[in-house]
């Protein structure tokens, strides 16, 4: 699965948990969004973690410094889970 269709997916993620409208794209981060706070990170990387079927270590995702990151790190996880 390429970064694109990751953000792509993620979209569907981001348009359950945000009550406004927020355009998923690679640079985008959570200083770019109002709304975003710690609730909705822990909402963000669950609903990832269920739309991704994967898993991620304690300070993983807060390591991203945007999507494209968080995208590449979903992808490792993917990656590393078809291999076990």
């Amino acid at each position: 699965m390429t970064q694109t269709e990751i953000l792509a997916k993620m979209q569907t993620v981001f348009d359950d948990v945000f009550l406004d409208d927020v355009k998923v794209t690679p640079e985008l981060s959570a200083n770019d969004v109002e709304e975003w706070d710690s609730l909705l990170q822990i909402s963000l990387v669950l609903g990832v973690e269920k739309a991704f079927n994967v898993r991620f270590r304690v300070g993983e995702v807060e390591a991203t410094k945007n999507l494209g990151e968080f995208a590449d790190l979903i992808q490792r996880r993917m990656t590393e889970g078809a291999k076990v």
